[in-house]
């Protein structure tokens, strides 16, 4: 499983030879937009955790690039099929075996609606049960108490968690919640993008540090590989 950072909550995450696309917002992105051509992106499935700009914005020209299928709850799904993409609808603690692997829709706290004001339905996070590897995209939200449910079904070996605090955790919390979900190894987003979101990147590696964990904060561009 390779993992590429595009900015914000953005990743490309590559599973055998299908490519999965996570909530693309570079276009309007000022630290993402100068450095990746969406054009260039590949994606045969676009998953979006909710219906905001900054997780949201270049999804429907992704998918009209690639014929990618968008994967999100049912109000967003519904959205972008009226707009003649292919899409595969879920909702909350439902899970579908993919050909790329396993994806459960779970809760995030958080809001949902698109940037003209359009129910965006309820907010959510994805397991992904690849076959090798597992991973939690918990996208935008505060810190739960479900978390605490997701490793009673699923061993994770990656858990890419928002840590910019005002619009979702901070550092502290995604501490916890890399207890609750019993997953030490993370990968931080949410981040820069916004002068409420800016963090210290010494301070937060080393909080997590202190704690034990491993906080990875990649560039924009950068890979990694579980």
């Amino acid at each position: 499983m390779k993992i590429t950072y595009y900015g914000q909550s953005c990743f490309g995450i590559k599973i055998a030879d299908i490519n999965v696309l996570v909530d693309p917002f570079i276009t309007g992105n000022e630290l993402a937009k100068d450095k990746i051509n969406i054009k260039d992106i590949k994606a045969d499935y676009i998953l979006l955790t909710h219906a905001h700009q900054d997780h949201t914005l270049d999804a429907e020209e992704i998918a009209k690039n690639t014929g990618a299928v968008i994967v999100s709850n049912f109000e967003i799904a519904n959205h972008y099929e009226e707009k003649g993409i292919e899409v595969h609808p879920m909702n909350h603690g439902g899970s579908w075996d993919f050909e790329f692997g396993k994806v459960k829709y779970v809760n995030a706290i958080h809001t949902s609606s698109f940037p003209d004001g359009k129910y965006g339905g309820q907010p959510g996070g994805f397991v992904i049960e690849g076959e090798h590897k597992n991973i939690y995209i918990a996208g935008d939200t505060a810190l739960t108490m479900d978390m605490k449910l997701i490793p009673q079904r699923t061993t994770l070996d990656l858990a890419i968690l928002p840590i910019g605090d005002n619009f979702t955790m901070g550092v502290e919390d995604a501490i916890v919640a890399s207890d609750f979900v019993e997953c030490d190894k993370v990968l931080g987003c949410h981040y820069d993008t916004f002068g409420y979101i800016e963090i210290d990147h010494e301070e937060a590696k080393r909080k997590f540090f202190d704690e034990g964990k491993d906080l990875m904060l990649l560039e924009i561009g950068e890979s990694l590989e579980l």
